[in-house]
């Protein structure tokens, strides 16, 4: 024999099953061009991927079922909202947004002798053979470290050219600046503000005595126009060891530093990789 079914129990099944099938709202995260955006999630498992931009990007356990994980936004990424997936194995366990609004960056004007602006044959494949060598290290696999950030800046001194900034040399457009230009006295010692492998060490016809450094989970960082290098390529360096002197080789029209910074090989902000970002904010809007 069949029971009644009161009508109250019945709105309550609906109710509860409306309510297990609620997907968990979705976070929005928000970065400008040439940011590192950093995201977080709470899975308690042993295995968790994260996707954004059609790739992977490192995580970190942080404990108590916590992830955190750490997005580069290409200088010249197309603003507009994009998906982060959080995966284990072939699992999606969650599913956030990336929102990425335009940055706003200053113009640059430089003047060099004509030598450094209008090359002949010869030079511009030599600079070519350069930039070929110097992609090449944003490719090289190194151990990773257990985290990815930057524990300040490489030297002290004064933001003479932002991050992103339009370049124009001789008054002709240029490509952005990819990096930061850090103003500091000829042979003020560089110091690496993360440990890593050294992977380039060369004298470039526009970046001058050049080192790049390999930090793991695709970071690369670039230190340029030096007057001295201190290491040699394959050279492991711990944080805070010295790596050279600030100069003004190649194209420089003083001594300072250039430090540039690669995310597998999206072209961000040294800046936004600091422990202690905030205490930079004023340089970038300059």
């Amino acid at each position: 024999m069949l029971k009644k079914i009161e009508p109250g129990w019945i709105l309550l099944a609906l109710l509860l099953s409306a309510t297990w099938a609620m997907p968990v709202r979705a976070a929005q995260y928000r970065a400008i061009q040439g940011d590192v955006a950093t995201v977080q999630r709470a899975y308690h498992g042993k295995h968790l991927a994260l996707k954004c931009f059609g790739r992977r990007w490192p995580l970190k356990a942080l404990g108590d079922g916590r992830w955190r994980g750490w997005i580069g936004v290409d200088l010249k990424k197309k603003p507009g909202k994009y998906g982060i997936l959080w995966q284990s194995g072939k699992r999606t366990v969650g599913r956030d947004f990336l929102l990425v609004n335009k940055g706003e960056f200053r113009i640059s004007h430089i003047e060099v002798s004509k030598k450094m602006a209008v090359f002949d044959p010869p030079t511009l494949a030599r600079i070519r053979r350069e930039v070929k060598a110097l992609k090449a290290s944003y490719r090289t696999d190194v151990k990773a470290n257990p985290d990815i950030v930057m524990h300040g800046r490489p030297i002290d001194g004064i933001v003479s050219t932002p991050f992103g900034a339009q370049r124009f040399v001789n008054g002709e457009p240029r490509s952005p600046h990819s990096g930061i230009d850090i103003a500091a006295p000829a042979g003020t010692v560089i110091r690496a503000p993360l440990a890593g492998r050294v992977l380039l060490v060369a004298d470039m016809y526009l970046n001058g005595k050049t080192v790049a450094i390999g930090h793991g989970n695709g970071l690369v960082s670039v230190y340029s126009h030096m007057q001295l290098t201190r290491v040699k390529k394959g050279d492991w360096i711990e944080t805070g060891a010295q790596i050279g002197e600030v100069g003004a080789t190649g194209r420089a029209t003083g001594p300072h530093l250039h430090w540039g910074v690669r995310f597998h090989n999206a072209r961000v902000n040294p800046d936004s990789m600091l422990a202690n970002r905030s205490k930079y904010e004023t340089d970038n809007r300059r």
